[in-house]
């Protein structure tokens, strides 16, 4: 291949991937992305280069990128060291051979890290020790031959030129043995401890951990913030190990060009099998067949004088079975077995620190597999081995065989808080993945109640310090807002609240750590307990707010002083209510807003549910007339509306609301009636600006494609952020429908009634299953799965065996389930049932008419396909399934089985935690970068990159939008290598915090395959490509915008190999798709003509290429003038 056609492909692959959204819009996608500037500070009067930092812009052609290299001329790229090390924060200070590291003023705190056990000399990497104290959620590096070692101490022996030792060094995810307790010092030496139980349960837990490394069953089955990663299938390994690659794309006949038949442009196959690829090397290596807690257990107390700690049982793979004593020393064999116990130890007796040490000795096989393991294990990418912050859970999993576990044992009955080292920034997801356990716990029966004398569905319950209620309305609280419907729903309003009052961050004030669980179709909450709540009567507690719906109302002046610093940023206003003594009582949140002072003397708010005020579209009041539509030109109703609420200005809008207007049960003072009067007529307007802005505000950044989703939750994400509610979902699908130009919205179109089938759906599937019996959740979910999308007509459940059905009445558990009394209720509905309770909860929740009476007529009438539904339901409802291929249209016999059903995960609401110092070094970067100082504006991301790191830990949705910034900034600068480096650990992380099929890993995927072609690697570019074009058409399918760029790029590399055929089809399905969403005359459509045009010129079919360029030729005439390069271009 010529270098000059080499050149002109990565030109026009760079054109596209990172082509404008829009020149005045930023794009939606992430909250960290870059606003597109009004001018670029290179190249001022260059249009394309104004847009250069935009968040995937056209890249600054060559001669601005020499400009900025100008600016920035000690830019170093990350280095590694020799052992390949990847360090997660990218502070220079940290880079092992960066130019000047260490300043003269700095250099007094020099230190070493060194591996745990030690090699000759400090050969690890040098840093400050303050960036190292600060930077604990770095990725240390791992030789994979000491790290089975536990319980030892780095003692140091000398203090060379001022050496220091890091206090607190630990272990950085949380019992996965990836990063351990470094040493620091020019010499430290490793000394042996002794063990303690707790110590010796962790050893074991981290040999197992090592055990089960390439294991991925604890990602399948969401256990200890495991999640999945697939992109080492499609590079074949580490893409930074260059060293060990051989270089692909110099050979042609090396590159298997040939996609498989379900990516190709018109087919209709969406195999799910393809969604988690298999590597065809990987074998499982089988150190040891049982590794487990010995029945022994506890030791005797003659024993725990001896030293004694445990003992264990194990089998090896030569099917030796042998005891072995955990003592404080260390680990032998002892000479009990399973019917007698001998503690005495074995002849011949080992005695070894490390138990890997000791069966090493006892079984050839184990050493041998266990190396190798080891080896495989540090090839790894880190990423793929680091703990998320969060669970991501799988909803498809192959089928995997059950083996004998003794820590998963052991989890499932105990608590592991005591086990984990604590981490800065973890504390929050520590909670949340309490607060999830304790809620399965809870629905499934296990935890005791608190008031175990009530009806079930009133019962409360403690667990691990942590308090939990379920989302009914046990009080009549919710009685005249729709009851249990109400009930299910303020808990997600006051995490919302909780949410609001965190970010705005008021010192002194404080909220309760909060989440919301739905599990087998129950809503639990979970909050942390306010100290000494539990010894004091609500009334003595509650010093600000109402206990009882605004009956009685107190309030408290330090409370208000700290909430009106919130009123400004929260938009609330303060107002006076009357008390049941007919007193006024001023108030600065809704009446519902608890004050509690705590035992430690903190004041804390809860019950936030009422933060922001109603939305009076869905809030019929009688008496009340609410105005159809607000002319969105009309000033004076917005400053009249300002005036109303005492704005000082008119151009400086100050609008507070009053978040107890229309509250049943709330009164006013008359001295208000005014005020109250003018905040009703704000809301009014409020309401009416929703529904004549926002939504058709929404729907036209969707026609000018600055807003792009793909898929129900990045709809919904764009929803949210123009602060619309999921209920208006029908208004914007019946919005689009009258909207000109409504083809091009027809991507849109269909994701919304999507969204709109699969929520209505999972409204039914929730009560449905709280009748569901555990014995009978397999065959309750498959029915309920074979009736939304199968075309079997009807389907039976098959209820559990008569003879597992107790013949018995077991009065002790009457009130034990929480819904329906019936318990084989579900098994009687049938499709038409489902699908008319659809339409019903999509007309009375939504208010849109869906014309479909089964899954058939929906995906023929709405171009819906079933695996996308599919997925929606299952990520909604928590349901994971089989990992196999799925014949919806089969009308002979049902989809689903119950052996199809695998598990049901809990589906999570919690609050991030902001990091805000890290946001703001990030938009200053940003600002920078947009100016054209790009060497300035990588320092402030790497400096956002190091913060992100210090509050969130090593893995995180905002770190993953730092890396994908910086790999474009490495990309622009020339840097090619250290963009791919980048940008690979953008993928890996966006597939482990976000999902392996989410909106956001296909947009990564798509720029790392850019990098790997400006690399040379053209098979794993394509491999990458096509691996987002399977992803893309399972998650929605062929027909979207983001499909015309994906195939132009796949048609560029294909041609850029001449693999002419192919590139052309895939090239003229990226014309169709252009000239349908963005209009025949765009800039898009002219370029794929000229694409096209280039293909059909390398076969030698010369009139249709004349064709095909006149078209693009006449767009660029029209559109920029017969001068411009562009059209200059074309014409030659």
């Amino acid at each position: 291949m010529g270098n000059s056609l080499f050149a002109n492909c990565c030109r026009h692959v760079t054109d596209l991937i990172f082509q404008p959204r829009s020149s005045s819009s930023p794009d939606e996608r992430s909250p960290l992305l870059p606003k597109p500037p009004a001018g670029c500070a290179v190249c001022p009067e260059t249009p394309e280069a104004a847009r250069c930092a935009g968040p995937y812009p056209d890249i600054i052609p060559s001669e601005a990128v020499a400009g900025s290299l100008q600016k920035c001329p000690e830019y170093i790229p990350e280095a590694k060291d020799e052992g390949g090390m990847v360090t997660v924060c990218d502070k220079s200070c940290l880079r092992p051979g960066a130019a000047g590291p260490l300043q003269p003023a700095e250099a007094s705190r020099a230190v070493a890290v060194l591996p745990a056990d030690l090699g000759d000399g400090p050969a690890g990497l040098v840093g400050h020790a303050q960036s190292l104290e600060a930077c604990q959620g770095c990725v240390k590096p791992e030789d994979g031959v000491s790290a089975h070692r536990s319980c030892r101490r780095q003692e140091h022996v000398a203090a060379a030129d001022g050496g220091d030792v890091v206090p607190g060094a630990r272990p950085t995810s949380r019992g996965h043995g990836e990063g351990r307790a470094a040493s620091v010092g020019p010499a430290s030496v490793p000394k042996q401890e002794p063990y303690t139980v707790r110590e010796a349960r962790i050893h074991v837990r981290h040999i197992r951990d090592l055990l089960k490394s390439l294991d991925p069953s604890d990602a399948f089955n969401g256990v200890d913030c495991n999640s999945l990663s697939f992109l080492s299938v499609f590079t074949e390994g580490d893409l930074g190990d260059s060293g060990k690659r051989k270089k692909k794309g110099t050979e042609m006949e090396q590159i298997d060009c040939t996609p498989p038949e379900h990516i190709l442009p018109g087919s209709k196959e969406r195999p799910l099998c393809a969604l988690q690829p298999q590597n065809r090397d990987w074998k499982p290596l089988q150190c040891l067949k049982v590794l487990t807690m010995s029945g022994w257990n506890p030791p005797p107390g003659n024993r725990k004088m001896h030293g004694d700690l445990m003992y264990l049982y194990v089998i090896t793979v030569e099917d030796r079975h042998v005891s072995i004593t955990a003592s404080t020393r260390g680990f032998y064999l002892n000479q009990s077995t399973a019917y007698n116990f001998n503690p005495k130890p074995a002849n011949p007796s080992f005695l070894s620190h490390s138990l890997v040490e000791l069966l090493n000795q006892i079984s050839p096989t184990f050493k041998k597999n266990f190396s190798a393991l080891q080896k495989k294990r540090v090839q790894r990418h880190p990423f793929e081995r680091i703990a998320t912050p969060f669970q991501v859970y799988s909803w498809t999993a192959p089928q995997a065989e059950h083996a004998m576990d003794c820590v998963r044992a052991e989890d499932a009955y105990t608590s592991r808080l005591g086990y984990e080292e604590h981490i800065p920034g973890q504390v929050h997801s520590d909670f949340t993945a309490a607060a999830t356990r304790g809620a399965m716990a809870v629905i499934d029966g296990n935890v005791m109640a608190i008031n175990p004398s009530e009806e079930t569905k009133m019962q409360m319950f403690i667990w691990n310090n942590i308090f939990f209620s379920l989302g009914f309305d046990v009080r009549d609280h919710y009685k005249d807002f729709g009851g249990d419907v109400a009930a299910y729903v303020a808990p997600t309003n006051d995490l919302n609240g909780v949410r609001t009052y965190n970010a705005v961050d008021v010192e002194g004030l404080y909220t309760l750590g909060t989440v919301v669980v739905d599990y087998r179709g129950y809503r639990v909450t979970a909050q942390s307990i306010i100290p000494g709540i539990l010894e004091r009567e609500q009334e003595q507690s509650v010093i600000y707010g109402s206990i009882d719906f605004g009956k009685t109302v107190v309030s408290h002046p330090k409370y208000l002083e700290l909430l009106e610093k919130t009123s400004r940023p929260l938009k609330i206003q303060k107002h006076k209510v009357l008390n049941d003594k007919n007193e006024e009582v001023e108030l600065c949140s809704s009446v519902e807003c608890k004050g509690i002072i705590g035992n430690d003397g903190r004041h804390y708010i809860l019950d936030l549910l009422r933060t922001f005020p109603p939305d009076l579209n869905f809030l019929p009041v009688e008496g009340e007339e609410m105005p159809e539509e607000l002319d969105p030109k009309s000033r004076e109703v917005i400053r009249n509306a300002c005036k109303a609420v005492g704005s000082i200005s008119d151009t400086s809008f100050d609008i507070r609301f009053n978040p107890d207007i229309f509250s049943p049960g709330v009164r006013f003072p008359e001295s208000s009636k005014e005020e109250v009067q003018d905040q009703k007529q704000l809301l009014k307007d409020a309401a009416a600006f929703l529904l004549s802005c926002q939504i058709p505000g929404l729907v036209k950044d969707c026609l000018d494609h600055t807003v792009l989703p793909m898929d129900g939750a990045t709809l919904a994400e764009a929803m949210h952020q123009r602060g619309i509610n999921m209920r208006y979902l029908g208004k914007v699908i019946n919005f689009i429908t009258k909207t000109p130009g409504r083809a091009q919205l027809d991507h849109i179109f269909k994701i919304g009634i999507s969204e709109l089938i699969t929520r209505s759906a999972k409204h039914i599937f929730k009560t449905y299953l709280q009748g569901v019996e555990l014995s009978g959740l397999s065959a309750a979910i498959s029915h309920f799965l074979n009736c939304f999308l199968s075309s079997f007509p009807n389907p039976i459940a098959h209820l559990p065996a008569d003879e597992l059905v107790s013949k018995k009445k077991n009065k002790k558990r009457k009130n034990r389930n929480l819904g329906n009394a019936d318990n084989t209720a579900w098994a009687s509905m049938t499709p038409q049932e489902l699908w008319k309770n659809i339409c019903s909860e999509a007309k009375n929740y939504f208010d849109f008419s869906l014309e479909c009476e089964n899954a058939d007529q929906a995906a023929e009438v709405y171009n819906l396909q079933k695996i996308t539904l599919l997925r929606e339901i299952s990520l909604k409802t928590g349901v994971q399934i089989l990992l196999k291929e799925y014949n919806f249209d089969n009308r002979h016999k049902p989809t689903f089985t119950e052996e199809d059903i695998l598990n049901i995960f809990p589906v999570v609401k919690h609050v991030n935690p902001k990091a805000s110092d890290a946001f703001h070094f990030f938009q200053s970067g940003q600002a920078k970068v947009q100016q054209g100082f790009l060497k300035e504006g990588c320092e402030l991301i790497n400096e956002a990159l190091n913060l992100f790191n210090n509050v969130y830990g090593a893995m995180h949705v905002e770190i993953c939008a730092c890396l994908r910034l910086l790999a474009r900034l490495n990309y622009i600068m020339g840097d090619y290598s250290e963009a791919l480096s980048n940008q690979q650990k953008a993928v890996l992380m966006s597939e482990r915090v976000l999902g392996i099929e989410h909106p956001n890993t296909i947009q990564e995927y798509m720029h790392l395959a850019l990098y790997c072609f400006a690399n040379s690697q053209l098979s794993t570019a394509l491999n990458l490509l096509y691996r987002a074009r399977y992803l893309m058409l399972l998650v929605f399918g062929e027909d979207h915008p983001e499909m015309a760029l994906l195939d132009n790029n796949i048609g560029l590399v294909l041609h850029g190999v001449m693999e002419y055929d192919l590139s052309l089809r895939f090239l003229e399905n990226a014309l169709a798709i252009s000239s349908k969403y963005h209009g025949s005359k765009s800039l898009k459509v002219a370029l794929s003509h000229h694409l096209v045009a280039r293909v059909y010129e390398s076969k030698a079919e010369f009139r249709s290429a004349l064709q095909h360029e006149k078209e693009g030729y006449t767009i660029y005439k029209n559109q920029l003038g017969e001068h411009h390069e562009k059209t200059k271009e074309s014409s030659e």
